[in-house]
């Protein structure tokens, strides 16, 4: 998975308002929650947000901080929005 970065070392609370305020169809998801082979930390609410074919959320990488991320969501994308 090679992510572009949309945003970086930001907190938890800055990547959630930025999902809410420049994503339109987003999705509250648990800590833990899963996207391919990856699990989201953070602090709730977490958002994972859908724009066209992507996956847009917050990756957290040890020492290096809190990022937001825009990957191709494949199959993801359905299992994301059969969650709701």
């Amino acid at each position: 998975m090679k992510p572009e970065v949309v945003l970086s070392q930001t907190s938890f609370r800055e990547a959630r308002e930025y999902i809410k305020k420049n994503v339109r169809e987003y999705y509250e998801v648990e800590p833990g929650y899963k996207i391919f082979d990856v699990h989201i930390i953070g602090v709730a609410p977490l958002y994972v947000g859908v724009e066209g074919e992507h996956l847009i959320f917050p990756y957290t990488k040890p020492c290096h901080g809190t990022f937001v991320v825009k990957v191709p969501g494949g199959d993801e994308i359905a299992r994301l929005r059969k969650r709701k």
